[in-house]
């Protein structure tokens, strides 16, 4: 179940986004955890939470286009026709996915002829990711019988999807089994944003961040985890940037910059899910958290 409790209309004929899921790839509560951070949200379905996806919606138009294909899709695809009242497609114009991990493509099942049986949903892909989809079972099965049309995209140059609003992809590092990484730049005539829902330690990206963040006017950024005190087992291995390390990073900046950061896809143990205490420390420090529904 979908909380609809949180979302906020758009106004105007201004293209927007609207924050369809907010979670890591296995949502929340998490699959096989029995812990207090899952236990509430098991007993209480208004605090559930679909794996991260977005919209980016065009009124004028009346397009609209999804960001990520997560296992979610039923739930977000439905859950976007109830927050703009069936006033769009319930398809959307074409899909963006950043990588091949299971909260990310794996949604693109729901296409084929078990399910939808769609016709030619363009879905927009880097290079490596489109050889994945186009090679390997059950997806290419979804390319030859023609329920998505692969677009390729090309690193730093953009697709205009309409006359004002435009989406560039750039790699970003990430552990790659089976394809690149993307993040997003998406272009409106009002607003630009970003879009890095997956990536490695800042660090190591050949980009500064801090620069990418100056540069658009909201951005949506990888909060996998809230700190080193998460899955320590395992962060040697999902080197993603800690919450408390983007806000080190950004110590420095002035408000307006810290407010443009959104915090999003969030690990089932990041107490920025379920902790108001938490949640209120890093509003009171400048950022913000992407609420599922919310219109940005």
């Amino acid at each position: 179940m979908l909380c609809l409790c949180l979302h906020a209309s758009a106004q105007g004929d201004a293209p927007y986004i609207q924050v369809l899921g907010i979670a890591q790839d296995g949502g929340y509560p998490h699959m096989g955890c029995s812990k207090q951070c899952c236990t509430r949200a098991w007993e209480d379905a208004s605090m559930r939470r679909s794996v991260v996806s977005l919209a980016l919606v065009d009124p004028v138009s009346k397009k609209w286009w999804l960001f990520e294909a997560t296992p979610d899709i039923k739930e977000e695809l439905h859950y976007f026709q109830t927050l703009t009242k069936g006033k769009y497609n319930y398809l959307p114009d074409g899909i963006f996915i950043t990588h091949a991990h299971i909260g990310h493509y794996t949604g693109l099942m729901q296409l084929g002829r078990e399910v939808m049986n769609t016709k030619n949903v363009p879905v927009y892909v880097l290079p490596k990711l489109k050889a994945f989809l186009e090679n390997n079972g059950p997806w290419s099965q979804l390319v030859t019988l023609q329920n998505i049309a692969i677009q390729q995209l090309t690193t730093d140059s953009a697709v205009q999807l309409t006359n004002g609003i435009s989406v560039t992809a750039f790699t970003v590092p990430h552990r790659d089994e089976y394809s690149e990484t993307a993040g997003f730049r998406i272009a409106t005539p009002r607003r630009k944003y970003l879009f890095i829902p997956d990536i490695n330690k800042w660090d190591v990206w050949d980009r500064d961040i801090i620069a990418q963040v100056k540069s658009v006017d909201i951005a949506m950024v990888d909060a996998t985890c809230y700190d080193s005190t998460e899955l320590a087992g395992r962060n040697k291995v999902i080197q993603h940037p800690f919450v408390t390390e983007t806000m080190d990073k950004f110590s420095a900046e002035s408000s307006d910059m810290k407010s443009k950061i959104y915090f999003i896809h969030f690990n089932h143990t990041n107490p920025l899910l379920w902790d108001a205490d938490k949640r209120k420390q890093v509003r009171k420090l400048g950022f913000n958290i992407a609420e599922q529904g919310a219109v940005l």
